[in-house]
């Protein structure tokens, strides 16, 4: 592959030829192949490249448009309204300018994930070289980057092989932003390609982020059984000095980790995190402790047990340096991305910023060093805490009473509630002393903080709710699975038959972020019920955290209970937002591996395969940001669908098929050629619930393929019943579109479903050997 060039400096130079002097020598890229599998079709595919699979796609499963807004605002034409049939200034319509705001939220989440992922590499690089090897499995993973090998067609072997990825990223992110710009693209379905193709980008951009840190920063390795790390605030030594990490990008956390391992302060110091960059800090050190998602920022950092607020990239709330000063925490920032107006102290000396921060006359500082951020954060926490003495935000329950009383029942706390939660109710309850109706807010509480500004007699409402709970808050104590990695070959070469046929049920993947309706107890319940039906669950970023935020009735988390292997039963904790890259990965992984189909930029073949034969399912419950929708887009367009919370309209689309149209769910059968009905499987693309009931059993119903054979079908249909029956109530009323032969019906439902089926005039029709490609027929028949 295609490594980048160097340049030669060269001061004076004598030779029998010439004498020169500032001579500069540039050496451009340097080229070594060693990878003997052919080079597909549609290596560092284009805009357009992948166009038309993106067509077979959409054809499928149409936009359905949720607009929250009829105007369009992007330029100074504007406002345009553009309801019914009216178009914009500029031609816009309606349909397109939804898919076009989709894209551009799916640009932002890729940008965001690229670009963290330049910064990590660039980090590795300059610590460890570029010939450092590329390594996310000691043992049993030869396929060590499935998406890179599959979109660009290159098999990194070192650190710096992933450069030229990242450049490939970074200019497909600057030409699909481009598109949205007025005047561009005109056509809604070539908008929705360009989503898919803003997701694929971001695989790839996530997938080199982990591979570099697993890589150089030592984190497990494709390991099923890393260790369990501590989860919930009730975890942490608050005797102790406490130093809190928020973001996804891991350096300056290491820096504190290195920091007080070289200074043998780790016992000394906790080290707490909050959203991914804890996830990944605590794959670093098994000391580093989790305190929850990012919904749990504002109400940790009042409880007023950090001393040290670290904060990075991505999902950090723009008011902690505000919310830091009210408990007199130092705050660092740590990202170009991110610097919150405070002044530059790379460069200062570190006794100087520590002392700046113990006198209290600096609220922050922008350190860009991760090694002296890690220097300065433990000195700091250090000198600070005994004078702190962990001084709170949070109201005590006496003066709690006092500012409840003041509420007016006006009710626009509720309505600034994204969950609908009865605030003004507890918050009047309260005044009289009954605090247990705030407790109870606790759990579904999103800690978003919406209710606060809402308020006319400016009470702070959401410190109403922590301090209700405090007891509650203390006690939680939980574990998860450190993030592994990388899915092993071996395990793939296991699971690979089974999941094709059907005989595992399906891969049900848990990612994303902690904008819940009724709070993260229910992620933890449907990993559970899943991988006690023998799916194989994935967890990442917060789905991951929330998993753990909860025991059974034998007091055991979902990590507890349930092995971390890729396997059926297995809850799989890859690790933070970039590790969803090995999900993809794994499915990808199916067809390379499993069905021994050509990976090297091959991308429509085994986006085809994983579509028709891979019963994977995406879940982003909680999802609220613009990488949640990029991650979400990347699945996609391998044809996995996703299935988001009710929060999830607010991305203004989705993409749903029509079981009613029978034309849609045609394939062609590679064994004859002939184009025969494959039955609506999997029904949606893209699909909000509104419960989590709701959702659970289209899960159980998304993961059936065309492919299925009739035991397979059979073990789908028996967990798709039952959830059915025990979720909704009485037989699926579509159950006669999914039997495709009598032999798909489960042995203990026979009679029932026999009788559904009569009742709807069902006809048998043959299990085909699916495709969506016409030139794969020819390729199957060879």
């Amino acid at each position: 592959m295609s490594r980048k060039g160097v340049n030669v400096q060269i001061k004076e130079l004598n030779s029998d030829f010439a004498h020169f002097r500032d001579l500069s020598i540039t050496i451009g890229a340097i080229s070594r192949e060693k990878w003997e599998e052919p080079m597909g079709p549609t290596p560092f595919p284009s805009l357009t490249t992948l166009r038309p699979w993106d067509q077979i796609l959409l054809r499928k499963y149409k936009p359905f448009y949720l607009p929250f807004c009829d105007l369009c605002c992007l330029c100074t034409y504007g406002k345009c309204d553009l309801t019914g049939t009216k178009r914009g200034a500029c031609g816009i319509s309606m349909p397109s300018q939804q898919s076009r705001m989709v894209l551009i939220t799916a640009c932002i989440g890729a940008a965001t994930h690229v670009s963290h992922s330049r910064d990590l590499l660039t980090y590795v690089i300059e610590r460890y070289g570029r010939d450092c090897p590329i390594n996310v499995g000691d043992v049993g993973v030869e396929v060590e980057a499935p998406v890179v090998r599959l979109v660009c067609g290159i098999k990194p072997e070192t650190l710096g092989d992933l450069e030229p990825v990242l450049d490939y990223c970074e200019n497909q992110v600057t030409q699909l932003l481009a598109v949205t710009h007025t005047g561009q693209e005109g056509n809604n379905l070539d908008f929705e390609s360009k989503v898919l193709h803003a997701g694929m980008i971001d695989q790839v951009g996530m997938e080199v982020a982990d591979i570099a840190q697993i890589s150089a920063l030592g984190f497990p390795k494709a390991d099923p059984e890393t260790s369990l790390t501590d989860l919930g605030l009730g975890t942490v030594d608050i005797k102790k000095p406490v130093i809190l990490v928020i973001g996804h990008n891991v350096p300056p956390a290491t820096g504190i980790i290195d920091y007080l391992k070289t200074n043998d302060l780790t016992s000394d110091v906790e080290v707490t995190g909050i959203c991914c960059t804890a996830l990944d800090v605590a794959r670093y050190s098994p000391k580093a402790k989790i305190i929850g998602p990012i919904s749990w920022q504002l109400r940790y950092i009042r409880s007023g047990v950090p001393d040290v607020i670290v904060i990075d990239e991505q999902c950090v709330r723009t008011d902690t340096l505000s919310e830091s000063a009210h408990i007199r925490a130092a705050l660092i920032a740590t990202s170009e991305k991110n610097c919150l107006g405070l002044p530059d102290r790379t460069t200062d000396p570190v006794d100087d910023i520590v002392d700046g921060f113990v006198s209290g006359d600096v609220p922050g500082a922008l350190i860009l060093d991760p090694e002296k951020v890690g220097e300065v954060a433990v000195k700091t926490a250090r000198a600070i805490a005994p004078r702190r003495e962990k001084q709170k935000s949070l109201p005590s329950k006496e003066n709690l009473v006092e500012l409840a009383k003041k509420c007016t029942l006006c009710m626009l706390c509720r309505r600034a509630c994204p969950n609908d939660l009865p605030v003004a109710q507890a918050v009047k309850a309260a005044a009289g002393g009954n605090l247990s109706l705030l407790d109870e807010l606790y759990d579904d509480c999103l800690g978003c903080g919406r209710c606060e500004p809402a308020c006319t007699q400016k009470i702070a409402v959401h410190s109403l709710i922590v301090a209700a709970a405090e007891q509650k808050t203390l006690k939680e104590t939980y574990c998860i699975r450190a993030g592994r990695g990388a899915i092993r070959d071996v395990e793939i070469r296991k699971v690979g038959g089974p999941i094709v046929l059907g005989e595992i049920p399906g891969v049900v993947a848990f990612v994303g972020c902690a904008n819940y309706p009724k709070g993260s107890r229910e992620v933890a319940e449907m990993c559970m019920e899943f991988a006690k039906r023998r799916y194989i669950v994935c967890t990442s970023g917060c789905s991951a955290m929330s998993a753990g935020m909860y025991r059974d009735e034998e007091g055991k988390t979902a990590y507890e209970r349930y092995s971390g292997s890729f396997e059926a039963g297995g809850i799989v904790n890859v690790g933070s937002c970039v590790a969803n890259a090995h999900i993809a990965g794994a499915a990808i992984k199916i067809a390379s591996i499993f069905a021994k189909r050509p990976l090297r930029g091959n991308y429509e073949e085994i986006a085809d395969y994983v579509h028709n034969r891979v019963g994977a399912v995406g879940v982003a419950w909680g999802a609220m940001s613009q990488k949640a929708a990029a991650i979400a887009a990347g699945f996609w367009r391998l044809g996995i669908p996703v299935v988001v919370g009710p929060h999830g309209t607010k991305y203004r689309r989705m993409l749903l098929g029509r079981a009613d149209r029978e034309a849609d769910w045609y394939v062609y059968d590679a064994r004859s050629g002939e184009k025969v009905y494959g039955g609506p499987v999997p029904e949606h693309l893209f699909f909000a619930a509104e419960t989590k009931e709701e959702a659970m059993v289209m899960i159980a119903k998304l993961t059936m393929r065309p492919n299925d054979t009739s035991r397979g079908r059979a073990n789908k249909l028996a967990n798709y019943v039952d959830l059915h029956k025990r979720l909704v109530g009485g037989i699926p009323p579509d159950i006669h579109q999914l039997v495709r032969t009598p032999a798909d019906i489960p042995l203990t439902m026979k009679d029932e479903v026999l009788k559904d089926l009569h009742r709807h005039g069902w006809k048998e029709h043959p299990i085909p050997d699916p495709t969506l490609l016409p030139r794969m027929i020819h390729t199957r028949k060879e």
